[in-house]
């Protein structure tokens, strides 16, 4: 037997023989609401929920793209044309590169401004160079206090939780990687996963959460999001959001279970509220 597999098998034993000792209430931001979506095309009921959460099509919008490989974005190029497309028409492009410019009261204030935030896919590991504990992670922290609205898709959802996963520079197929374990904590404890379904990534956060037994652990599909609100979230679009609890596994013996669009699920006592 492979290594890889002897390792998933240990971790999967580890998660399911536990007993129900290790429990951290997870939640959300106590203002405002995340929208946490798992990368691939983002249809037209996630978009319109991002704009009834930031205040209409017309709010002011700040999308942060660092996430991808380019060094500089033009408007109307990448994400900013989806979001375009979309109809959202007050845009504002936020990136940069380098951290001390980021932990300056002038490039951050743009999002003083806004109602809303979309992190753009790519890699997230530029995302905690550049952003993680400066100045402008603290206005996105600001944005949600006043009660505003944060999204992200593929690496924009994995940033928004306490501990960030496929955070190694050398490819996202490594789960934890030393120096690059802590997101931005909007989500806490918490780690999450993306594309899942679609790139046959059900069982890759088992190592994680065996590791870690504190965190919940949240995998979400392509063209799939939670709406979080506080310590309770709602699951929609096509697809499937798995839930990984060392404390409960899955009914069918697996070490994690689904949840699909209208199921609401409560992060602090992580129970399924409403299935729908």
């Amino acid at each position: 037997m492979r290594p890889i597999v002897c390792s998933l098998l240990l971790a999967a034993t580890a998660f399911t023989q536990t007993n129900a000792q290790v429990y951290s209430p997870a939640s959300g931001p106590s203002k405002g609401a995340l929208l946490v979506i798992g990368g691939g095309a983002v249809g037209k009921e996630i978009m319109d929920r991002f704009a009834a959460l930031a205040g209409g099509y017309d709010a002011p919008i700040v999308l942060i793209p660092t996430a991808g490989d380019p060094d500089t974005y033009v408007p109307h190029s990448g994400e900013a044309g989806v979001l375009g497309k979309a109809g959202f028409t007050n845009i504002t492009l936020l990136h940069t590169r380098d951290r001390k410019l980021a932990d300056t009261t002038e490039f951050a204030a743009p999002l003083r401004r806004a109602r809303g935030v979309w992190l753009a896919g790519g890699r997230q590991w530029r995302l905690v160079d550049s952003y993680l504990n400066t100045r402008t992670h603290r206005e996105l922290e600001a944005l949600l206090d006043r009660g505003g609205v944060i999204a992200g898709s593929s690496a924009g959802a994995t940033i928004q939780a306490s501990y960030m996963v496929r955070g190694a520079k050398e490819g996202n197929t490594i789960m934890m990687a030393k120096g690059y374990e802590e997101g931005f904590g909007f989500l806490h404890p918490v780690a999450v996963d993306q594309h899942l379904i679609k790139r046959k990534r059900e069982n890759d956060m088992v190592q994680v959460v065996a590791a870690h037994p504190e965190l919940l652990g949240i995998g979400i599909d392509e063209a799939t999001a939670i709406e979080v609100h506080g310590s309770t979230f709602e699951v929609m679009g096509p697809s499937k959001v798995a839930i990984y609890d060392i404390n409960t596994p899955g009914p069918d013996g697996k070490p994690y279970y689904f949840l699909s669009a209208g199921d609401k699920f409560d992060m602090k006592s992580r129970r399924l509220l409403q299935a729908r």
